[in-house]
């Protein structure tokens, strides 16, 4: 789908989110199938090649409907208790307009310039800089801001990070990446499930068929030798493309949810920009934040949600968030931004404040103060003191 502005550009995202997040689901039939892959050289090890992947198939024809029931009942679960979960781990608390004045007006006000529902609004504790929205339907949206961004941001700021998080409600952005986590997380789950269970019960199985035929009689036939030697490497390769399924299933799975994050973290700096009309803004925002993210405690699923995760793997090549320069290159390019540069952290940034200039020393009576010199001032002056000038226009001269 071809894309010109931003409003095709976040319609051609949602399509391509689609079918990514369909390729994710497609993921837990993968596993489904390594798994029985496994369980079939667990039963039994003396068979070929074929007769493995057959009747993996036939498993995973008949593990169809309850694989997918069990998926499904993880996302129902995650549905209504999400919001709960994410509140335990980040310990944030919703506040009403009397708590937080600044804050909630601020939402309120780009919420009302452009119809949209208003987020509940919550707190965390933190001295992190960072954001995030979460929530599955207008219900449960809510927008969470740490008190470390409120002390750091100036109110322009802290608008341009509401209204990131804003665009990530209007886009669905939140939905589409709270049940990637979700499913990205069954995938997880049972490709570790597996692989436990491979790594604890094939090793048993291999040793003692491996100590049997070491004991079995020397006076067995060649060509049963044989036979025996190829069904044993039937199995292995076999196992091998269970555990190559295993991983590129969790590789691939990690892949599709950064390609979301990503993608959507630009769009959202863009609809930030759009709705406070404020480039400046956005860019020193995340200036600030760059680097001073980390919410102590979080899970990585928290963290792929928020404005920065500081959190990146190695290269580069796992961070669930672009970089600061490049998002604020983008700002500065398509949003007529301009960029700072980076930025040091809020307590050492703050302007001292100025001296006050220096009094005359009271005992300093080298000059003597002189009187008021208003254009009526007859005031007597101290002796010694030296003729001023005119006074006024009715003043005395010397």
């Amino acid at each position: 789908m071809a894309a010109y502005g931003l409003y095709t550009h976040i319609a051609s995202n949602k399509f391509r989110s689609m079918l990514l997040l369909a390729g994710l689901f497609l993921l837990i039939y993968v596993l489904v199938y390594a798994g029985a892959l496994l369980a079939e050289v667990l039963i039994d090890s003396d068979r070929s090649v074929d007769y493995y992947l057959m009747r993996a198939y036939r498993d995973l024809v008949m593990a169809f409907p309850y694989a997918t029931g069990i998926a499904a009942l993880w996302i129902v679960i995650a549905y209504f208790f999400h919001q709960n979960m994410i509140d335990a781990v980040t310990g944030g608390e919703s506040v009403t307009r009397q708590q937080e004045p600044r804050l909630y007006n601020l939402l309120e006000n780009l919420c009302i310039s452009r119809g949209i529902p208003m987020p509940k609004l919550k707190i965390m504790d933190s001295p992190a800089l960072n954001a995030f929205a979460a929530g599955l339907n207008r219900r449960q949206y809510s927008i969470t801001v740490t008190t470390g961004l409120l002390n750091a941001l100036n109110d322009r700021e802290i608008e341009a990070v509401l209204g990131h998080e804003l665009t990530h409600i209007r886009n669905g952005d939140v939905q589409l990446m709270v049940v990637a986590v979700i499913i990205a997380g069954v995938v997880g789950f049972f490709g570790e499930l597996f692989f436990r269970l491979f790594t604890n019960l094939s090793w048993n199985s291999t040793s003692d068929s491996s100590w049997s035929s070491s004991s079995s009689s020397s006076s067995s036939s060649s060509s049963s030798s044989s036979d025996s030697k190829s069904s044993g490497g039937g199995a292995v390769i076999v196992v091998i493309i269970a555990i190559a399924l295993i991983v590129v299933a969790w590789l691939l799975s990690q892949v599709v949810k950064l390609a979301l994050s990503r993608s959507r973290e630009l769009l959202a700096d863009a609809g930030s920009v759009e709705l406070t009309k404020n480039p400046d803004a956005m860019i020193t925002a995340l200036r600030k934040i760059e680097g001073r993210g980390e919410l102590p405690g979080a899970t990585s699923a928290v963290m792929e949600l928020c404005v920065d995760n500081p959190r990146e793997g190695f290269a580069d090549l796992f961070a669930t968030h672009p970089s600061v320069q490049s998002r604020v290159d983008a700002l500065v390019k398509f949003g007529g931004g301009h960029d700072p540069g980076p930025l040091a952290p809020p307590e050492e940034s703050e302007e001292q404040p100025e001296k006050e200039p220096e009094q005359p020393d009271a005992t300093d009576q080298s000059q003597p103060p002189l009187p008021p010199r208003g254009p009526w001032s007859d005031a007597a002056e101290p002796a010694g003191t030296p003729p001023g000038p005119a006074r006024g226009p009715w003043g005395r001269h010397a």
